[in-house]
């Protein structure tokens, strides 16, 4: 089993994102199916409270021992409050 590194940013929720929510936790209650535009907004994934998910501007890179991410900060947008780094297998 083989391990993944992962960056990724968050930008807060901000009104649409959380009437989205809204909707999308209505709908889990009520045991439906939400919305196709609910479930495009969050990417077809449930909802991180943290708030929406986005790329970074981030470069692999390795040498003899060790490999991972170089992240470009000058180049995060300002709309990102949040950046997780997470290893997953």
């Amino acid at each position: 089993m083989s391990m993944t590194l992962s960056v990724k940013g968050f930008i807060a929720p901000d009104e649409t994102w959380k009437k989205m929510k809204t909707i999308w936790d209505a709908c889990i209650a009520a045991d439906i199916q939400p919305p196709e535009i609910v479930c495009k907004f969050f990417d077809d994934e449930e909802p991180d409270s943290e708030g929406k998910e986005v790329e970074l501007p981030t470069t692999k890179w390795s040498d003899e021992a060790s490999e991972g991410y170089e992240l470009y900060v000058s180049k995060i947008p300002k709309s990102v409050k949040i950046i997780r780094f997470y290893a997953s297998w």
